[in-house]
């Protein structure tokens, strides 16, 4: 029998897809309430679509200048909003307030030294291709890269508002431009808009809802992740802070150990302040994690995130970018 091949396939979306758009709303408002009150409680949901725009979740906070229409308006555009916000719930508040995570939920951190990046090639080229398009269209698209054994195979881009015939000619340029020759196969196949041009895109075309590009948000399907998503989430709630620093715990790992790979696994009980489970597998290898304050108010002040830095993680991935604080 002979040995499967090694297929590795991850997309990217530009900032104008639907369901990102709804993250960098969740994430605006976020950075508006911790602009006034850096211990603001904000966990706020966006789904949008066809003209309209939904905003609901749970905010407790002093406040008194975010104004969602603006921010909506900024992100969708002349859409009609419907909000309904609430305060947080009195028996989650009660084990935060004594420092307990805001929920339960395991997190998953990941690094590999086979990208500057530190993180899985076919992430980081499906990702750089799609910041390279939308540099010269700025609008809805998709871009989708398929390595096999370390070498670009297939290389799927669709974007709205560019001619099929462009935007061959741009991805082209990109593999010349961007990607190291070692990195692209003899033949590479090409699949340029496949379902023909296109011009409607964005809330235009279809509904988009905050949290739904998981993959896209971590480290690509080929990586397990915890489940939570990420935007409009204050940092006590775990499965963003924690997910953030199984992150910076997998880099400094990969790094002290010159390791080839490195999962981090942190998992939280709701009102608990330590994890119940918290352990690294470098190359294959378990060990327990030592030397970290993991309670919520230690990832957070260690990181610094109870700043106004969220909106920008809602447009690329939260991962790999030099200037978040988890990746330093």
């Amino acid at each position: 029998m002979s040995k499967p091949k090694n297929f590795r396939t991850a997309e990217s979306v530009s900032p104008r897809h639907p369901d990102k758009i709804c993250d960098q709303i969740s994430d605006v408002i976020l950075d508006a309430h911790l602009t006034e009150d850096p211990y603001a409680r904000v966990a706020v949901d966006v789904a949008g679509g066809h003209g309209k725009v939904f905003v609901t979740g749970e905010v407790t906070s002093q406040a008194k200048n975010v104004n969602i229409t603006d921010i909506v308006h900024r992100l969708a555009g002349d859409v009609e909003i419907v909000e309904n916000i609430a305060e947080q719930s009195p028996e989650i508040a009660q084990g935060v307030d004594v420092g307990g995570a805001g929920d339960q939920g395991i997190m998953v951190g990941y690094a590999t030294n086979e990208t500057d990046q530190l993180l899985p090639l076919e992430v980081v080229l499906s990702r750089d291709l799609n910041q390279y398009l939308y540099e010269r269209w700025p609008f809805d698209g998709k871009t989708q890269i398929t390595t096999l054994e370390g070498k670009i195979h297939t290389v799927v881009a669709s974007f709205q508002n560019a001619p099929s015939s462009e935007l061959e000619v741009a991805v082209g340029d990109w593999l010349k431009e961007q990607v190291i020759a070692p990195s692209v196969a003899t033949e590479v196949a090409f699949h340029i808009n496949p379902a023909g041009d296109w011009n409607i895109g964005g809330f235009d075309a279809d509904a988009g809802l905050t949290g739904r590009k998981l993959a896209v948000d971590n480290y690509g399907p080929t990586i397990p992740i915890g489940g939570g998503a990420f935007s409009g989430k204050d940092a006590t709630k775990v499965d963003r802070s924690a997910a953030y620093m199984a992150r910076k715990i997998a880099v400094d790992l990969l790094k002290s150990h010159k390791a080839k790979e490195v999962y981090v696994t942190i998992a939280y009980a709701i009102g608990y302040s330590q994890p119940v489970q918290a352990t690294a597998n470098i190359d294959g290898k378990l060990v327990a994690i030592e030397g970290y304050d993991l309670s919520p108010d230690g990832i957070i002040n260690f990181l610094s995130l109870r700043r106004p830095i969220y909106e920008k993680t809602a447009r690329y991935g939260h991962f790999g970018h030099s200037s978040f604080p988890w990746e330093q």
